[in-house]
């Protein structure tokens, strides 16, 4: 068993990580602990704490340390807090990029922890690996040695981690790549170019990587430029790659939402949430024509990730007519079990949703976070006003519910 593996098994036993923005298995979701369900920005809080600057990055949690990255007097920085809330160090990484519109900002990938480090990335390209102390173990400058990226909005995918590197993906208009640094040293492992020819804006991608296995050994699913590929950890070639997904070549269809794993196929969101594919994991070469299980023209997120929660997959519609319904869909055959609707508002929803002992957590841009009962069917349990804006996505760990606003982290749980 890998290193890696193995941390990756004690994290989803051990309710109180949340190792990465999607939690410890990567889909949004966590059976472990009872977590909160009735509260506002003053009731049941256990505390909040403020941030000195705008992010949008989701927290990540180890033992008893909280970690969330936000500017600090015109610097990228990654704050550390304990579960009173006191803020235990802040350690600044250089001269931060603001976010070019009012729903992004510099700090829009979350960190990520094997348990021993902390890796971090932010827009202005700062890459950097920390210890549980704020040290700086080594940093490099990934803008200064590549370039900047050309995307229309803020750099958003989060860094992934393999057994020995730290991977992050750059996919934009231009020379789009894939590179992986040693988790230990920084050092450059290998970088591939990931490029394809689109449809304006479809070269642009803002989804995070995701680990997966391949034939008993680590690759990576990658969506952007019109494509699902999957790279292997060891050396980022190509493994498979699955095209397609927009025959029509429609303008503007951008992937944000990241793809989703149950089993042995990935549910991809694509068409700005209005198209839903199921596609079969595996094989070599190009699959487009064989690995498509389904299609679905009529379902699908654009911004937000769906969850996936003991084999079926929960999705909610962020944008349009349709904003705030959430459907519950078996991923073998992508049919709808059942759909249900939030309460109607004219606010988006750029966090992704997460569910947590069988309660979906949402949250609107507003600060409204809903809780809603989903397994068997939908019960919507609560609205919670946290009255101030929330882009990032709820953690629910330790039978507790982090939050984190445009100006506050809060923590939500029983006294």
């Amino acid at each position: 068993m890998s290193t890696l593996l193995a941390v990756q098994i004690a994290a989803a036993e051990n309710p109180a990580n949340w190792p990465h923005w999607r939690g410890p298995r990567d889909n949004g979701s966590t059976e472990s602990g009872t977590c909160p369900v009735k509260w506002d920005a003053t009731t049941n809080l256990l505390w909040k704490a403020s941030l000195p600057g705008k992010g949008c990055s989701t927290p990540i949690v180890w033992d008893n340390h909280i970690f969330v990255t936000a500017p600090v007097d015109g610097q990228d920085a990654l704050l550390a807090f304990d579960w009173s809330g006191k803020l235990l160090w802040q350690t600044t990484l250089g001269t931060e990029q603001s976010g070019k519109n009012a729903h992004g900002s510099g700090s829009n990938p979350s960190p990520i922890t094997d348990g021993q480090t902390v890796f971090v990335y932010f827009k202005s390209g700062h890459l950097a690996a920390l210890d549980f102390n704020g040290k700086i173990l080594w940093q490099s400058d990934l803008v200064e040695r590549y370039g900047r990226d050309t995307l229309y909005w803020d750099y958003g995918a989060s860094p992934v981690l393999t057994q020995h590197d730290v991977v992050i993906a750059r996919l934009h208009h231009g020379d789009s790549y894939v590179a992986a640094f040693d988790k230990s040293t920084g050092a450059l492992h290998w970088k591939i170019s990931r490029n394809y020819e689109t449809s304006v804006e479809g070269d642009h991608g803002y989804t995070t990587p995701i680990l997966i296995q391949q034939q008993g050994r680590e690759a990576l699913l990658i969506l952007g430029g019109e494509h699902l590929t999957a790279h292997g950890a060891a050396d980022g070639k190509i493994l498979w790659s699955c095209g397609d997904f927009n025959p029509q070549a429609k303008k503007n269809w951008v992937p944000i939402a990241s793809p989703i794993v149950a089993g042995n196929l990935a549910v991809v969101s694509y068409g700005r949430g209005s198209r839903l594919h199921g596609i079969k994991l595996g094989g070599t070469g190009d699959v487009t024509a064989t690995h498509r299980l389904w299609l679905r023209e009529d379902s699908g997120s654009f911004v937000s990730t769906p969850v996936e929660y003991k084999g079926r997959i929960y999705l909610l519609h962020d944008h349009g007519s349709e904003r705030g319904a959430i459907e519950c869909i078996e991923p073998a055959t992508g049919k709808t079990r059942w759909s249900a609707q939030l309460p109607k508002n004219s606010s988006e929803y750029y966090a992704s949703p997460v569910v947590a002992d069988g309660k979906l957590y949402a949250a609107r841009e507003d600060g409204m976070i809903f809780v809603a009962r989903i397994e068997g069917s939908f019960e919507l349990l609560s609205q919670n006003d946290m009255a101030e804006p929330i882009i990032a996505s709820p953690v629910p760990v330790a039978n507790r519910l982090l939050l984190r606003g445009e100006k506050h982290l809060f923590c939500v749980g029983t006294k």
